[in-house]
């Protein structure tokens, strides 16, 4: 597994070249002038309040390279529709279709049925996948420092902005923080996973919060799966949780929001 990051890029780059020639970005610029999307507010569903202190990013997910197929009966809509009612601040939907099994179109087909923000979760490196996810209905989106160089990083960093949306820049180290800073980045996340060897290191917020630059969105990532964990993340200063696995796994997403959100057992 050390270097499936690589093999993912590489796998994304061939895929936008395929792309690129059926749907140029001439046209898929041009599409957004009949585009009905208009961003929503990232940074006021991401940012903890005394009212609403747990900010979760629910995440739609089939599979991943490390665990494969994560969930069987997998109806996109449905399980946005059991989020929203579950008190979710914003969706994390996966559409990288190799190892996670993820479709674009997923964007679309979910923005009709909920009025929280969604995120475009995939490996980005180019200025296409951002036109792109934004005339499928993404209101934001990952952008993995790891995957990108300090130019690259803040060149689609401000070009998402151009286009409306915002950004979620994932952070895995301080040298990842660094770029992420020299970005300009406001939502910062912090993924416990790491991306190389798949190892989790739950310790890694409270190593990286106190580094990062006051006012900035942070966002826990992996390995949440109870309430309390959210609670000891918060105090750490996370604003927001990115859950997905714990809640592909429940029979009842939304009673499992709930517990984990909220503390309470239904």
């Amino acid at each position: 597994m050390a270097d499936i990051l690589d093999e993912i890029i590489r796998k994304t780059r061939d895929d936008l070249e395929r792309r690129k020639k059926e749907y140029p970005m001439e046209w898929l610029g041009r599409s957004l002038s009949f585009n009905p999307f208009v961003p929503r507010d990232v940074h006021g569903a991401l940012r903890s309040t005394p009212e609403n202190p747990y900010r979760i990013i629910a995440e739609i997910k089939k599979a991943s390279p490390s665990k494969g197929i994560i969930r069987e009966d997998f109806d996109p809509m449905s399980i946005a529709q059991a989020y929203e009612k579950g008190g979710a601040d914003a969706l994390s939907i996966l559409t990288e279709p190799h190892w996670f099994k993820g479709d674009v179109e997923y964007l679309g087909m979910v923005r009709r049925y909920v009025g929280i923000p969604l995120l475009r979760k995939d490996f980005i490196v180019d200025k296409y996948q951002l036109v792109e996810a934004l005339a499928f209905g993404a209101d934001f989106v990952l952008l993995i420092a790891k995957a990108l160089s300090r130019k690259e990083l803040k060149e689609l960093l401000e070009y998402t902005r151009h286009l409306g949306m915002e950004a979620l820049v994932e952070i895995h180290d301080k040298a990842d923080l660094v770029k992420a800073i020299f970005a300009g980045a406001d939502i910062i996340g912090i993924n416990h996973r790491n991306l190389e060897t798949f190892e989790m290191d739950m310790s890694l917020s409270e190593r990286l919060v106190p580094l990062i630059p006051n006012g900035k969105i942070i966002v826990a990532e992996s390995g949440i799966n109870d309430h309390e964990t959210v609670v000891a993340l918060s105090k750490i200063g996370a604003d927001a949780f990115l859950v997905g696995e714990h809640f592909m796994r429940q029979e009842d997403i939304t009673g499992a929001l709930k517990a984990l959100k909220y503390g309470i057992e239904e």
